[in-house]
């Protein structure tokens, strides 16, 4: 959700199980405008919290004027002093494929875990990840495969860049319904491999990321009309704890993540 209008979308979100208190809110609402202003960032996102045992990780990330330009995440664990961390890579993606259980709430916290190597005399190494490592994981993860705009939200320019579409007024109540008519906010995966008539009645600077109709397995998302046919909701039932937020013909939208940061491995497998 875009700290521009955080409020708003903190009561739009309310049942995401978020639980702010006012002066949680109060010290997020100040923090988040003074991070946009040193970091020199576009647009300050709050994304959400990673739920931990002695500790939670506040979420916010920083985007550069190319909404799809890799974005910056910070956290911080009492909504006030906000660190930077590194960003995400595949080696620590694979890394912490192998750590299991519950986040601690500390970022110099250590995991050990035993790898098999092949090239080495001893057939077993111990290696130690810090927490902070794993928490740049797994926001990666859950960016790639649930982070989502509404179809207008951004559009792209003829040059390749991408900016917030200031003309967009929000989507029809009819369209507001359709999986059709939010896209990943990410690169572009699945919209590569269509074909040129497939492409044919797409828009290409509105229709240039991957609709959600398409994600595997069927039926991963939850969509449903609340408060009177007034709000538009989506639930990932892949990551638990994700929720979108749409006020159809109107400009608020976002989304945020409230959870333990696991995946839902038992329920849907791939």
């Amino acid at each position: 959700m875009d700290a521009e209008s955080l409020l708003l979308s903190l009561e739009l979100a309310a049942g995401s199980g978020l639980g702010l208190s006012p002066d949680r809110r109060a010290a997020l609402l100040t923090s988040l405008q003074l991070v946009k202003r040193d970091y020199r960032y576009d647009r300050v996102l709050f994304w959400g919290r990673i739920l931990g045992i002695v500790a939670d990780y506040y979420i916010a990330q920083g985007l550069s004027e190319d909404q799809l330009a890799p974005r910056k995440t910070l956290y911080s664990l009492n909504c006030i002093e906000w660190s930077l961390l590194p960003p995400a890579t595949e080696e620590r993606a694979t890394q912490m494929a192998m750590v299991k259980g519950r986040f601690m709430g500390d970022p110099s916290h250590e995991y050990e875990h035993t790898e098999f190597q092949k090239m080495t005399a001893e057939d077993d190494v111990v290696v130690q990840v810090k927490e902070e490592t794993r928490l740049v994981s797994v926001i990666d993860q859950i960016d790639k495969a649930v982070a989502i705009i509404p179809r207008g939200a951004l559009f792209k320019t003829p040059f390749g860049p991408v900016h917030v579409n200031r003309t967009f007024e929000g989507l029809p109540l009819s369209e507001a319904r359709k999986l059709s008519s939010y896209f990943h906010f990410r690169e572009p995966v699945g919209l590569k491999n269509k074909t040129l008539l497939e492409k044919a009645d797409l828009d290409p600077s509105l229709d240039f990321l991957d609709s959600l109709e398409h994600d595997i397995p069927k039926g991963s998302w939850s969509i449903q009309m609340e408060r009177g046919n007034s709000l538009v909701v989506l639930r990932s039932l892949l990551w638990p704890g994700f929720t979108f937020f749409h006020t159809p013909r109107t400009r608020n939208h976002g989304y945020i993540y409230v959870g333990t940061g696991h995946r839902c491995c038992a329920c849907w497998r791939g």
